[in-house]
Formats: C-alpha cells, structure tokens, sequence
C-alpha cells in the first residue's frame, strides 16, 4: 500500500510538472526550465521561490517554473518522470539517491557545464559525493552534521566534563558520561535517547569517525562489505548504552528524532543525536525556560570526521537546456544565496566562502560548533555503492534495529551485514 501511494504521489507531482508546459522555447524565444526543489520548512521553501523569483527577474530569456517535491517520494518519483522522458530540467535530491540515476544515464555530467568559481569553491571532498565513475552528477550545497542537542541544566548540574569542538568526548568517554548522568539524573531518566528508526545512516556515517568505512572497492572496481574492528565500535558503543548500560532508553529506538524531542523537553533525556537542522524544531518548540546547547558528536580515531550525504543539485541528462540550467546553478549557489538556503534550512553550506560567513560562526542556537564539525566531513561510506538502496532495506536496517535492541549479539550482525550484503551488491555487479 505504501509503494502504491508513492507512485501516485509520484504521478501527481509528474503530472503537475507536465501542466506546466515542455521544455521548449516558447514562440517567444523565452527558454523555459523546471527546478523541482524538495524543500519543505516554510523558511526554507520561502528562501527558494525568492531566489527563483529573483532570477525570473534579472533573465527575462530563461524563465525558471518552480516545482514542488517531495522527500518521502524523490526516488520514485524521478523513476517515473526519467522513463517517461519528462523529468524537470533542475532536480534537488540528496547524494546518496544519485547513484543509479547517475550509472542509468539519467542525469547530465555537469563537469564541462558548472562555472570555475563555482568547482573551485567547493572542497574536493564535496564534489567526491557526487562523483560516479569519471563524471560529476550533481553539485553539492547544503550539508548536515550529526550532533548531541544537550540539556543545559542538567549537564551543568551535574559537573561532568562539556565537550566543544577543540576538545570533543571520545566514545569511550561518551559511555562513561552517560553513566554518570543517568546516575545523577535518577529513577525513570537516561543521558541519551537515540532514534534509531532509521539506524544505518546513523550508524555508517558516525562510523566514520573511529575508522569505519564497512564498503571496500577493489582495483577492478567492485565493491564488497566487510566489517571490521573499527566498524564495529560505534553500533558497539551505542548497544552497549541501551543493552547493557540502560543509560539509553530502548523505546526511542523505533522513534524518529521528531519523536524524542518532547521526552527531551521533559526532562526524561539529557541529550539526543540528531541532525544538525533540528535545532529549528528545537528553537521553536521547546518551552521558553528550556535552555538547550549543541555539542559535537563522539569521536575516534579520525577525530570530528563523519560521514554525510549533502543536499544536491543535478541536471536532467534529457534537457535540452543544460547550458542555460547550469547559468541558474551558478547564481542559484553564489555564496550569498547559499548562506540564505543554509540558514533557511538550518544546514550548513558545502561552499567554502558561504561556510565563512560571520552568521553562521555564532553561538547562539549552535552554529558555531556545527561549522567548526563541518570542516571534517566526508562523503558518506556508501555514496557511491550501487545496490545499496537494496541492501540498507533489505538487510542492514533490520540487522542494526535487532542488534541495538539485543535481539541479536555483535557476530550475528557481522554476519548478515557481510555475507547477506554481499550477496545483495553482487547482484549489481555482474559484468
């Protein structure tokens, strides 16, 4: 029923783009494009129709339509609308969805369309997570650090240690914090809640930060799953939290992080990890004498790096206004327009003048630590890993949900994720 209902969500959205018109130059000249945008905070969204507006204004010639997606459907959606042939010229989607539109021909290679100022200003770890093969798919713009939003009170009242960014907690360091908090904060109270309904993004790019990388390309190009020592001790830490410690609640593990926040504001949770682009919900929900903080996640080996998938911009291999798409790209992402999308989404910006910006340097709600963590992010352990849709589905989600829950112990998840995942990607990579 759920797939039946995407694909008509997806149909719906197809169809309203189609209303609008093709692709074609009117009988006027004026070139018309369709950005399909999948923002949904009305700031954010607020942020998009003004740019595109802007735009629409400066170039009479090439006129921009925007279009409303929608997160819960993209991949479904943009099946339908590439077998079609009416996929919008401008699509907005997340790295980690890019990979099999980018190998099934779907989406230009951007590398002789993007501008210089545009592919220097962007690490090169950025353009990685948008990389597939020898082409560059999409252009990343807005990032998002996993962080603890922490409980100001009852960290300070309770006299352990605060972590920042010079000087973060190291996982060891974290299990022992959270045993000393859920001590002072007594009967029925946790240090941490983690909303775990989706775990293995949370435990992949956490990952990274002790060493962990889980998928292994070999010369010739294939990717297997192998998991070791280092992959193990973030699913580790946070098993040993909820199992054995019982510093971490079991029933927030099927949650969303929407679902924890008002256990937060209770007080029942000192901390939560979440993304970074919670603290909007944060900021305007919780109640006016909660006072909140944001801390730096955990880290190991690698120190503040983690995996992340960014927000990305791509263009339709079918379009035949590639040239004048990637003229909207560039002013779509100057480094002011940028910060005006990151602070309308409460994310960070992936270019490096946007990302030096002074408002976003500021302690208040927290941006100055999410800057200082987004110097240190990578693309994401399975960016480019084909099948990967399948076996995150199939696979590992229910793998980690068992494990963190205690229905199955660290060798079984070895196990399902190594030889079940490796049946799984096999399958994508018969030559």
């Amino acid at each position: 029923m759920r797939r039946i209902l995407a694909l008509a969500a997806s149909l719906a959205l197809l169809l309203t783009g189609c209303a609008a018109g093709g692709d074609g130059p009117d009988d006027d000249g004026v070139v018309r494009l369709r950005f399909q945008s999948l923002a949904w905070q009305k700031e954010s969204v607020d942020a998009n129709r003004q740019l595109v507006k802007e735009w629409n204004a400066a170039h009479p010639g090439i006129r921009v339509e925007y279009v409303q997606g929608s997160w819960d459907s993209v991949h479904d959606q943009l099946l339908t609308s590439f077998e079609g042939g009416e996929a919008p010229d401008i699509i907005h989607d997340a790295s980690d969805d890019l990979a099999d539109f980018a190998y099934g021909g779907h989406l230009a290679d951007l590398r002789p369309l993007l501008s210089e100022r545009l592919r220097a200003d962007i690490p090169a770890r950025g353009w990685e997570t948008t990389t597939f093969g020898e082409g560059v798919y999409g252009v990343p713009f807005l990032q998002e650090p996993r962080v603890l939003i922490a409980n100001r009170k009852i960290l300070e009242s309770s006299g352990v240690r605060v972590p920042t960014p010079d000087d973060p907690w190291s996982w060891t360091e974290f299990r022992q914090i959270a045993q000393d908090l859920t001590r002072t904060m007594g009967s029925g109270r946790h240090a941490v809640a983690w909303p775990l309904k989706e775990p293995v993004s949370v435990s992949l790019n956490l990952g990274v930060s002790a060493g962990g990388r889980l998928f292994h390309r070999d010369p010739d190009g294939r990717v297997t799953v192998d998991f070791t020592e280092a992959d193990g001790i973030v699913p580790g830490t946070i098993h040993d939290l909820v199992v054995t410690d019982r510093t971490a609640p079991r029933t927030t593990l099927g949650s969303g992080g929407s679902d924890t926040l008002p256990g937060f504001f209770a007080g029942k949770y000192a901390m939560v990890p979440l993304g970074f682009a919670y603290r909007q919900q944060i900021a305007q929900q919780a109640p006016k004498d909660f006072e909140w903080t944001v801390l730096p996640a955990p880290v190991g080996a690698e120190g503040l790096a983690q995996g992340v998938s960014p927000q990305t911009l791509s263009i339709a291999a079918d379009s035949p206004h590639k040239k004048e798409a990637a003229q909207f790209l560039d002013f779509f992402l100057r480094p002011a327009n940028m910060v005006r999308l990151a602070r309308g989404d409460w994310m960070l910006p992936t270019g490096t003048a946007a990302l030096a910006d002074p408002s976003l340097h500021t302690a208040r709600d927290g941006w100055a630590t999410g800057a200082a963590v987004a110097e240190h992010l990578r693309p994401a352990p399975a960016q480019s890993v084909r099948g990967y849709p399948e076996w995150k589905d199939k696979v590992a989600t229910p793998a980690f949900q068992e494990y963190y829950s205690g229905a199955i112990d660290g060798a079984e998840l070895r196990r399902r994720l190594v030889e079940d995942g490796n049946r799984v990607l096999a399958r994508y990579q018969r030559r």
